[in-house]
């Protein structure tokens, strides 16, 4: 137990505010590589289900006529960020690359504060239920530092100004805003389908509802996804709660960090340019 817990020994040594990069890098590269990746895909597949920015998206087709580029590409502007931070050149010229793509919508100030809410909350609360240990005090500062810190350098304001606060933003936030309507609809029928091509072929005729127990009750009707059976429900939980028990008491530490080999996915296989991710119309 004492090697398994061995990053988060390194992690408490260091100071969230200043070491914040430091230690999300750590959780995502070396610590909870899966569960961050899948909780990232979670935030935005529920930013985008918000009306205001689903409509954004329903305009443009980017997610439901280009789904796998558009996921492609948000996840590299955001892994380029984490991997690199904002003072090397392949972040700054990955946020550069955000804020050139936003800047031809108009997109409201808390629109934006929800979309950073959802990547501070939703991965977070994934990992305090299904990671193999919970995020530690240092990690949940860190976390907030982050995003807090892309956040200003967007230009979004009135950020909250620790995890706890964020937290209780969000989730008032959501309750009044996340709405049921056919553009998250539409986004969410385009997006599951890259969900559905990762079951595993046994699985494929429970597909649908598992990807559907993956969302809360909220996201749900907001997307016009049915609820579904508790069997279902029941069953994924319990995996996931038995993959977390296995990996505390059976698991070792990483060795290998996450993207060493650089980030691959399947509409670069032969790799990319930051400055040419996203649509080319705004150029």
């Amino acid at each position: 137990m004492r090697a398994r817990h061995a990053n988060l020994a390194r992690i408490r040594a260091l100071d969230p505010e200043h070491d914040h990069l430091a230690i999300y890098q750590a959780m995502l590269r070396y610590e909870f590589p899966w569960d961050l990746k899948l909780g990232l895909n979670l935030a935005f597949n529920r930013s985008f289900s918000l009306p205001s920015i689903a409509a954004v998206h329903a305009v443009t087709g980017e997610l439901t006529e280009r789904t796998q580029k558009r996921i492609d590409d948000t996840g590299i502007l955001m892994y380029e960020m984490v991997l690199n931070g904002f003072d090397e050149q392949r972040g700054r010229d990955a946020l550069r690359r955000v804020n050139q793509i936003h800047r031809r919508y108009d997109i409201g100030n808390d629109d934006y504060l929800y979309v950073l809410g959802c990547l501070v909350v939703i991965p977070t609360r994934w990992l305090q239920r299904y990671g193999w240990r919970r995020p530690c005090c240092h990690e949940l500062r860190a976390t907030h530092r982050f995003y807090r810190e892309l956040g200003r350098r967007m230009g979004i304001t009135g950020i909250p100004d620790s995890y706890e606060a964020f937290e209780t933003w969000f989730d008032a936030h959501d309750a009044a805003h996340l709405r049921p309507n056919q553009h998250a609809a539409a986004v969410e029928r385009a997006t599951r389908m890259l969900m559905l091509a990762r079951i595993p072929r046994a699985l494929a005729p429970l597909g649908d509802a598992m990807v559907a127990a993956l969302y809360d009750e909220r996201l749900r009707e907001a997307t016009q996804v049915a609820r579904p059976a508790w069997p279902v429900r029941a069953g994924l939980h319990l995996v996931l709660r038995g993959r977390s028990r296995w990996q505390r008491w059976f698991g070792r530490p990483r060795t290998t960090a996450l993207f060493a080999d650089g980030i691959r996915t399947r509409s670069y296989p032969d790799g990319y340019e930051i400055s040419r991710l996203g649509p080319q119309q705004d150029d």
